[in-house]
């Protein structure tokens, strides 16, 4: 085998590794639950199809509190707390 193909094997390999380990690093470092890391309100589960396929182990969150969204690992369900008291905000992605 040529060196640049040594080379180019060895720097693919470790670029996969790299997000193999960033992957996981940023798993754990997700909370494990359905509450907002802003705010320590229960999300709601909101439907994001690239998210879902793409990262079926962490789940796509909405906080109706403060508006904060993005992804959190799967914990113990929780019933978020009455809305009819709350406004409520749109998610960012929907205005």
């Amino acid at each position: 085998m040529s060196d640049a193909v040594i080379f180019g094997i060895v720097f693919v390999a470790f670029f996969i590794l790299r997000a193999i380990a960033a992957t996981m690093f940023f798993y754990y470092m997700m909370p494990e639950s359905n509450r907002c890391p802003m705010c320590d309100e229960p999300t709601i589960r909101i439907a994001e199809p690239a998210w879902n396929r793409l990262l079926p182990w962490f789940r796509t969150s909405w906080c109706y509190e403060c508006g904060w969204e993005g992804l959190l690992r799967p914990g113990p369900a929780e019933e978020p707390t009455s809305t009819a008291t709350h406004p409520g905000q749109l998610p960012l992605s929907s205005k």
